[in-house]
């Protein structure tokens, strides 16, 4: 089944023909309207009339996620906020969240994507989805929600956390299809054993829609195997949307809504741009997008386009597997973390030292993440209750600025080991 076989099925030839149009249109609106992108092309000495054919976008700069942080939070927008119906945000580099608007139209466009993706992973309105990604300022449950919502599928809003209810609630309401993070459906899976739960006896589960975070084929078959479903790996970031593209049934990569977003994949080395299936750098260019759109946005996330049609006759360009970032940000439990971020509320502190350091491991089937910290010579106490007041105060800024909570362990001046070269300030021996 397709949602919308006119766009789905369009020669490539076309596609690319109505990517140009559009982007041409909106190059032209945002030189015309809006200060940030007029100057930063100005900046390129590029124009307008420079932007003729599909190519001719590799003339235009890239964005950064910089850029949203010194801009927050409205200096990117491109409508009136009269225009604007909603916000969302993830957590900044160093402290600033990144600030993305939406507008009706914009909604819209997010909603009609994910009811194509849904329905090319096998959903329809028979089913009932669980969808156990947060709610709130985060992006992943809210757009799932409307996606289902629109092809006409129950949905059960479970968001995070509790997960003997989740399970129980997904046996109760006969649940044909869970969205969540890899990491969480394997908590759910060492829960429901310890729970008696038989997945194939005791779940109508069949599709789990999974994303947020890096996982593996291995894992795939994993799941596969205890839940009896089929499990389908979705893509989006909260700088262009959210959550918006699946794979289909036949699990080859999420397929791209081409009207609503254009991919070029760069070499991280060089930034020469390359061609369908070679791997390097995902770049993307919001082509329907009217409060915040965002041209050649370095997305950092390691992958590679393919332009074949697909075995389920979608023509649309698919991505590979992300197997890795050509920056540092950690994912932990499906929340983007920046080393940067961390330092940069540690040293507001003023009891902390110069020396910090990021352990990331999996306990279990959970993402854990510990952080060590020097404490200066002259905060330094040997009252326990002196310590735990400020341990708690440390944890407190983490989590508000990383929207994570993070224990924290207080380490004596000098007790962290030290680096004649570069500082390694993360271990991260998670195994994907």
């Amino acid at each position: 089944m397709m949602w919308n076989p006119r766009i789905e099925t369009m020669p490539l030839d076309k596609i690319k023909e109505m990517q140009r149009i559009q982007l041409k249109k909106l190059v032209n609106n945002l030189y015309s309207f809006n200060r940030f992108y007029h100057d930063r092309m100005k900046e390129a000495n590029v124009s307008p009339l420079d932007i003729n054919t599909l190519e001719d976008i590799q003339k235009l700069p890239f964005m950064y996620k910089q850029d949203l942080r010194d801009n927050y939070p409205d200096k990117m927008f491109t409508v009136d906020k009269s225009e604007i119906v909603r916000y969302h945000m993830s957590s900044g580099t160093s402290g600033k969240p990144t600030c993305v608007a939406y507008t009706r139209n914009d909604l819209d466009y997010w909603t009609e994507a994910l009811a194509r993706s849904l329905t090319a992973a096998g959903l329809t309105s028979d089913d009932t989805i669980q969808i156990a990604y947060g709610y709130g300022l985060f992006t992943g449950g809210l757009g799932l929600h409307y996606g289902a919502e629109r092809i006409g599928a129950t949905v059960l809003p479970a968001s995070t956390g509790n997960t003997q209810r989740q399970l129980e609630m997904m046996q109760d309401l006969q649940c044909t299809a869970i969205a969540c993070t890899p990491s969480y459906l394997t908590h759910l899976i060492t829960s429901a054993r310890q729970m008696g739960i038989d997945w194939k006896r005791d779940m109508k589960l069949r599709r789990c829609i999974l994303g947020a975070e890096p996982w593996s084929e291995s894992m795939r078959a994993k799941f596969e195997a205890e839940t009896g479903a089929k499990c389908i790996d979705i893509y989006g970031t909260s700088e262009q949307a959210g959550p918006m593209f699946c794979e289909c049934e036949y699990q080859h990569g999420p397929h791209i809504a081409p009207d609503i977003m254009y991919m070029e994949i760069l070499d991280p080395d060089t930034g020469e741009v390359l061609e369908p299936g070679n791997k390097g750098e995902l770049v993307c260019t919001m082509l329907k997008k009217e409060a915040m759109p965002m041209i050649r946005y370095k997305m950092r996330d390691i992958t590679s386009v393919t332009e074949e049609p697909c075995e389920c006759g979608r023509t649309s360009p698919r991505l590979s597997r992300i197997t890795g970032r050509s920056d540092d940000m950690l994912i932990i439990r499906g929340i983007n973390v920046f080393p940067s971020q961390i330092e940069y509320t540690l040293m507001r502190i003023p009891q902390v030292g110069d020396q910090y350091m990021i352990n990331v491991s999996r306990e279990g089937d959970l993402d854990r993440m510990i952080i060590q910290v020097e404490i200066k010579p002259e905060a330094f106490s040997d009252k326990l209750e002196d310590m735990q007041q400020l341990r708690a105060h440390i944890e407190s800024e983490l989590k508000k600025y990383l929207n994570i909570a993070v224990p924290v362990e207080l380490k004596a001046p000098g007790e962290l080991p030290r680096f004649e070269g570069k500082a390694k300030r993360v271990i991260d021996t998670r195994v994907f």
